[in-house]
């Protein structure tokens, strides 16, 4: 059996309450195409947080997962290209990121154990 990892990843949204509100509608309604696209790629688990207009992703994968992977599947998949096309309305790129991106990885700076 595999080890799980954990990714958090973080994006904006246009700071507009209705476009805001959309983008929550689109996200209780995910389509089984879409989630099956998440899931084939090794992704295990996945949830969505929201403060204001910035959004984190925390991912559990498998060892199998890889972003290079996913991106490849995802760009082969129209079902997954209209999707993101349509997210685009809603999110905006954090600052500082390269043209095209959308969601970027964040950097683990510190993690409590409990056997500490």
């Amino acid at each position: 059996m595999s080890a799980m990892k954990r990714y958090v990843l973080a994006l904006d949204l246009q700071d507009d309450e209705q476009l805001i509100a959309e983008y929550e509608q689109w996200h209780r309604n995910v389509s089984r195409e879409i989630k099956q696209s998440i899931r084939d790629s090794g992704i295990q688990r996945m949830e969505i947080y929201r403060f204001a207009n910035r959004l984190f992703m925390v991912m559990e994968t498998t060892d199998e997962f890889s972003f290079e992977r996913k991106a490849a599947a995802d760009a082969a998949n129209p079902c997954v290209q209209e999707w993101e096309k349509l997210m685009w309305k809603y999110q905006k790129p954090i600052s500082g990121t390269k043209p095209g991106d959308k969601w970027v990885l964040m950097d683990k700076i510190f993690e409590l154990s409990a056997f500490e």
